[in-house]
């Protein structure tokens, strides 16, 4: 009997010995998984961390305009900077277009050019839904234009109405009146009728933009600089500046400065070069031919379109007020520069 109960209390401790070991295995494998899983949490966060500052980082060198087309980080951009289309300023050709409109567009579409930006306040004679499908014909596209302070203060829903008739999008005031650039009091009156006529513009479904010259970069008032204070002025949500890269160095200034401490506020630029021998003024200046080619003169141009991006840019158009050779031709060297400009 005794030999029978010591069989069965090793029996019993057996099965228990044999419960315990599959309970600590057990116990040993949730620990496993338990620091298994830590471990890949723990790489995703890291991962995730990382990604998070790639992110950043893209989006800081790509800024808010071009994120979606500057999508290599560790190499350059090849052509077409960031590879927007490039736009043309029709002033540019203002001449050939005034003999042949449809053969002109032809042309700049040749070129390369898929982007226009309309150089004339009413649409070269045609209405705009007739000038939208001749530049269609071309597969060229008209993404902003100029009105006078006139046309914009005394209708600006005719003109809203006429431009989105034309497909554009960008709707921008040439320059000011002599009369509004003389105070800062001016100035203040400019900005609220801005943030006003920028509000009706984005209720209409497009974007508001001011374009300036050199004399805006002159102070007034005790040393405020015009263009400055109409971007602080301005409401950055409906209000945007196109920055004319040869009016800002023609005055003195540098266009990336501007990136720099007014980011976001210039979804557009105009690209023109200036020739050597033409001393900083935010006056008048009658001597004729200062505009050259891009790339033909002093502009850092890959500086510039390196900054561009934390300005906002969105589009760009060469424009050249003056040729010194055939515009076509002079249009045709300015899209070779920078379609091989590297970025």
């Amino acid at each position: 009997m005794e030999s029978v109960n010591d069989a069965l209390y090793d029996h019993i401790t057996n099965f228990l010995d044999s419960v315990k070991l599959r309970k600590r295995a057990v116990c040993d494998i949730e620990v496993g998984k338990r620091v298994r899983s830590k471990f890949v949490n723990s790489l995703r966060e890291r991962n995730d961390m990382i990604n998070s500052i790639n992110r950043r980082r893209f989006m800081q060198s790509a800024g808010l305009g071009v994120a979606a087309f500057a999508l290599s980080r560790n190499r350059l951009v090849l052509g077409n900077p960031y590879d927007l289309p490039i736009g043309l300023q029709l002033y540019t050709v203002r001449d050939h277009l005034a003999k042949d409109l449809s053969g002109t567009l032809a042309k700049v579409a040749e070129i390369g050019y898929r982007e226009v930006e309309v150089g004339d306040f009413n649409y070269y004679g045609k209405k705009p839904a007739e000038l939208r499908a001749i530049l269609s014909e071309y597969g060229l596209k008209a993404i902003s234009t100029h009105y006078t302070e006139y046309q914009l203060k005394s209708d600006l829903q005719k003109h809203l109405a006429d431009a989105k008739e034309c497909g554009i999008t960008y709707v921008g005031l040439a320059s000011l009146d002599d009369k509004d650039r003389k105070s800062l009091d001016a100035i203040k009156r400019d900005a609220e009728w801005f943030n006003k006529m920028g509000e009706a513009i984005d209720r209409a479904g497009c974007h508001f933009q001011y374009h300036g010259h050199n004399f805006d970069f002159a102070p007034v008032d005790g040393g405020a600089v015009i263009y400055d204070e109409l971007i602080r002025r301005t409401d950055p949500k409906t209000v945007n500046f196109q920055l004319d890269c040869f009016w800002c160095v023609r005055a003195g200034k540098d266009p990336v400065d501007y990136f720099d401490r007014f980011p976001g506020r210039f979804p557009q630029l105009h690209i023109k070069d200036l020739k050597p021998g033409y001393p900083p003024t935010t006056g008048e200046d009658f001597r004729k031919g200062a505009f050259t080619e891009v790339g033909q003169g002093v502009i850092d141009w890959k500086k510039i379109f390196q900054a561009a991006p934390k300005g906002g840019l969105k589009h760009f158009y060469v424009e050249q007020d003056e040729c010194d050779r055939d515009s076509l031709e002079s249009a045709k060297i300015s899209y070779t520069y920078l379609h091989n400009l590297t970025v």
